[in-house]
């Protein structure tokens, strides 16, 4: 049986060739998971193996919540492609944060939502994230405090400050997912907010916002007033 290879396209219309004359930001999702993918099946060529993923997982977001082992049983990938690609996705996501130098700032609630969003939003058990800030708004860290349903009655509030306290940030922004996809705040967490707020206020470390984080949709509950009082 034979298999397909990038080599077999133009010249012009090779992912790695076209990447090295326009840059990577020219190629398409497709075009970019070929280079990975390097080899096709019978049938089809490297650029139509990775159409196929994103269209059988829902896009880029859909391949970052499947599993490595259902990436491995799509035809024409296995174990190391898998590998490959999944290392990619986890690449992608620490970038924003390993530099001190290209810190991001945050100037709104959108801008905290889109550091988190892509990640917390496939998370199929309710996490609660700390996103710990210096005196410029410029993102220190992001610590995982606590996983399981937010009940008002099992979250230890001084947990979420720990970090804070550690790492001598100004400000946090609370940060936590649900699963169902909806992120309207139950009345656990508008309880939650209001002790972590006032807590804030006794530590002086600031809570700018609870952000809760649906499929894809989130909310941020300061501008909702929901725990942060009128």
């Amino acid at each position: 049986m034979s298999t397909y290879r990038i080599t077999d396209l133009a010249s012009s219309e090779r992912p790695r060739e076209r990447l090295a004359k326009l840059g990577p930001q020219a190629l398409s999702n497709a075009e970019l998971l070929a280079i990975l993918i390097r080899v096709g099946v019978h049938g089809e060529n490297a650029v139509q193996v990775g159409r196929r993923m994103l269209q059988t997982f829902g896009g880029l977001t859909g391949l970052h919540r499947a599993s490595y082992d259902e990436v491995c049983e799509q035809h024409g990938v296995g174990t190391a492609k898998a590998a490959q690609i999944k290392a990619a996705i986890e690449l992608g996501r620490r970038m924003t944060l390993e530099s001190p130098e290209e810190r991001p700032t945050i100037n709104s609630p959108a801008d905290a939502a889109v550091l988190v969003q892509y990640e917390m939003s496939v998370l199929e058990q309710e996490h609660l994230r700390v996103m710990l800030l210096d005196t410029r708004n410029r993102v220190l860290n992001i610590e995982a405090v606590y996983q399981g349903s937010l009940n008002s009655s099992q979250v230890r509030v001084g947990e979420l400050f720990r970090a804070a306290i550690r790492r001598n940030a100004a400000a946090v922004i609370v940060v936590h997912n649900h699963p169902s996809g909806d992120p309207t705040p139950s009345p656990d967490d508008v309880a939650v907010t209001r002790a972590i707020v006032e807590a804030g206020k006794l530590l002086d470390v600031q809570v700018l916002d609870h952000l809760v984080i649906g499929s894809s949709r989130w909310l941020s509950m300061k501008e909702h007033k929901m725990g942060f009082g009128s």
